[in-house]
């Protein structure tokens, strides 16, 4: 047997138990990973208190977590890219806050030595995520993107992501963020009232492309710096539909490993860091979601199972 966190029911974190289960046996294509870090989203307190019900059915008991890293401990039949012992990062079959967890090998790509666990587990989902809205965008050299909650989960990929490409960056975040986001190597703004002027001031003829990942209600502005809808795209304002925005709900779609590949090789250049609010034990996995749901994190939350 083996340990996973499991909700009965829709609800509050207060719904989380630590239980145990068989370890899962993988199919075809497919590895199982001892676990060793599994990042944790806000898309997972959303499915938890059933707010994500029609895009993620799901057959209660049900566990929680999709990004994961860990070692291969069981192949299934055709693996032949991994083999046990080997050290992968990327998104998982079967929910990630456990001990063991399954993994399509295509959705894998080897972590390298240098990344600590802590730090491969919280990559794949928001760097997927905020690869593929940057490609998406066509965000190319020499434009201006605007990211809101640049100092969050997706922002902080989105923002390192589009400065590599040539892009001059400017970002909203809270003033204890900004020299975060300085270092990373765009301009920050306070968000909030008085946005649009803010923006203007560093950039007077507003921006070629808007990415959205706070939901705060910036869309109108976003619109108007843009000079239309077409290149602003959310990540949450699903409310949002109807405004001519892109609504981006796909992470990487089956671009994963494009994605992962690129963040990995400007890790190693030391062009991309990662960095992490917290790590807790499968255990404390009601309070990482609480503070996740909280708000206000800087750099990712992180569950270490094993």
């Amino acid at each position: 047997m083996s340990l996973a966190v499991q909700f009965s029911e829709y609800g509050t974190s207060d719904a989380l138990r630590v239980v145990d289960v068989p370890p899962p046996t993988p199919g075809s294509g497919q590895v199982r990973l001892a676990v060793r870090a599994a990042g944790v989203n806000p898309v997972d307190w959303k499915i938890l208190h059933g707010w994500m019900r029609e895009q993620f059915p799901l057959e209660l008991p049900a566990g929680l977590g999709s990004d994961v890293a860990g070692v291969v401990d069981a192949v299934g039949e055709g693996v032949t890219e991994f083999g046990v012992g080997d050290e992968v990062l990327g998104m998982s079959l079967t929910p990630s806050y456990a001990q063991f967890a399954l993994a399509d090998t295509r959705a894998l790509v080897a972590k390298p030595a240098r990344v600590p666990w802590h730090v491969a587990g919280g990559i794949a989902g928001a760097g997927s995520t905020a690869w593929a809205v940057l490609d998406r965008l066509k965000v190319s050299e020499g434009e201006t993107v605007l990211i809101h909650a640049a100092a969050g989960g997706v922002g902080t990929f989105a923002v390192q992501l589009a400065v590599a490409r040539g892009a001059r960056v400017i970002g909203t975040a809270g003033e204890r963020n900004h020299g975060q986001l300085r270092d990373f190597g765009a301009v920050p703004v306070t968000y909030g009232e008085g946005l649009v002027e803010r923006v203007r001031a560093v950039a007077p003829n507003g921006v070629d492309a808007v990415i959205d990942a706070s939901g705060r209600g910036e869309i109108p502005d976003s619109i108007e710096l843009a000079g239309g809808p077409d290149r602003v795209l959310t990540l949450v304002a699903f409310d949002a539909a109807g405004t001519g925005i892109r609504i981006h709900t796909g992470g990487a779609g089956g671009n994963g490993r494009p994605a992962l590949r690129e963040i990995l090789d400007l890790m190693e250049e030391g062009h991309l860091h990662v960095p992490i609010s917290r790590t807790y034990g499968l255990t404390e996995a009601a309070d990482a979601l609480d503070a996740s749901r909280a708000g206000h994190v800087r750099g990712k939350i992180v569950i270490l199972p094993q």
